[in-house]
């Protein structure tokens, strides 16, 4: 293989941590032939290939490469890769599949010329497999990563191990098991700052800023081909959102402050989400995600909340905010016709020690979910408790 990708791969494993692995890593299908995983900027995707290699570099027969890298203007994925296989390489490893021209006809002809070797990549979260050059829909196992959990972000940076709990879990109050380590004292330090695994000092507003800017000016534009112009309309409407949210979207108000067709509205709100920007509530009348009525329209994360905000964030958005972020992992959620969500048939009401049981009282699997309560009592549960679902 050649020294220039091997002393890059050494450079890195070096540098990266290995004390906590991501919710991802025990998930992903390390095995399997081709498997991507895609997901906002900032999150921890390349530490998480970086993390998997530094475990498994002692057989010698795996290899991590950077799509971005200074060799590929003069070498090919596929060259890369057959070279790597007839030296007995096993696993390839691909970051930032997304920044090398043609990668999908790249994937293809790797899977379907080396079917000995693995292949596993990453990408931004707005790539999308069914289009570009080839179709790998039905080659390559999909998987999306989101930033830090509450629980994820406690076992970085303050080093407490809590256990993952499910829905049924939180419903049933096993959240009270950890209520004694106080994860209230550091929960507003989490919606400000911790959802994004960026280093924690000064200049962590700086870098989300930077992560925001990549993604409206290079990672839409580039997946999308929008031309400068329309760049800045994305910026503008993630700009609206972000004074109004949660945001009833209409489409006529939004086409008139942009000025552009009422038409083009929908395709640029999908846009933002697929980049993990914002995030759409719809309601349930379909099974298909994608296709129920858009009721509200959220920025995705808290972190981005108070970051375009300039800090002055609705607090009473910032709760519905993260309640919806963190259950998405796992669960689909919905908007409620009585109250906030729903989630799995459960009805969820979102506020502070002023949300009484009033608006939830005469509906079955009725929950009032706080922000500044440590303890679940009855149907009555703390916000951050759904922080430890991932």
């Amino acid at each position: 293989m050649d020294t220039i990708l091997l002393t890059t791969m050494m450079e890195q494993l070096r540098h990266v941590p290995d004390s906590f692995h991501r919710y991802m890593y025990d998930i992903l299908p390390w095995q399997e032939q081709l498997v991507g995983l895609v997901g906002p900027r900032g999150i921890g995707k390349s530490t998480l290939l970086l993390q998997y290699v530094k475990a498994h570099q002692q057989n010698f027969n795996i290899l991590y490469v950077n799509a971005d890298h200074f060799y590929f203007l003069t070498h090919t994925l596929l060259e890369t890769a057959s070279q790597f296989y007839r030296e007995g390489g096993q696993h390839l490893l691909i970051d930032e599949i997304h920044k090398y021209p043609g990668w999908s006809r790249q994937l293809k002809n790797i899977h379907d010329s080396i079917p000995g070797l693995r292949v596993t990549f990453t990408g931004s979260s707005v790539l999308d497999i069914k289009k570009g050059e080839a179709d790998l829909s039905r080659r390559a196992l999909m998987f999306t990563m989101q930033g830090l959990s509450y629980r994820e972000y406690l076992a970085i940076f303050h080093g407490l191990s809590v256990a993952t709990l499910s829905l049924d879990d939180i419903l049933a109050g096993r959240s009270n098991e950890i209520a004694g380590h106080r994860p209230l004292e550091r929960f507003n330090h989490y919606l400000h700052s911790g959802y994004y695994p960026l280093k924690q000092d000064e200049f962590f507003g700086k870098r989300l800023e930077q992560v925001i800017e990549q993604t409206l000016e290079v990672d839409i534009p580039q997946y999308a081909n929008l031309n400068a112009a329309m760049g800045r309309k994305l910026r503008q409407m993630l700009v609206i959102i972000a004074e109004s949210v949660p945001f009833k979207p209409s489409n006529d108000s939004i086409a008139h402050a942009l000025h552009i067709s009422r038409n083009a509205v929908p395709h640029l709100l999908m846009l933002l989400e697929d980049a993990n920007l914002i995030s759409q509530l719809r309601d349930d009348t379909s099974g298909i995600r994608r296709l129920g009525k858009t009721e509200k329209i959220y920025l995705d994360n808290t972190n981005l909340a108070y970051a375009l905000s300039h800090q002055s964030a609705n607090i009473g958005n910032v709760r519905e905010t993260f309640f919806m972020n963190q259950l998405r992992a796992t669960h689909t959620v919905s908007a409620s016709r009585v109250s906030d969500f729903t989630v799995d048939g459960h009805t969820f009401e979102i506020g502070d020690h002023n949300k009484g049981k009033k608006q939830v009282a005469d509906l079955p699997n009725a929950y009032v979910v706080r922000d500044d309560t440590d303890y679940a009592i009855g149907n009555i549960l703390p916000l951050w408790a759904f922080g430890l679902m991932y």
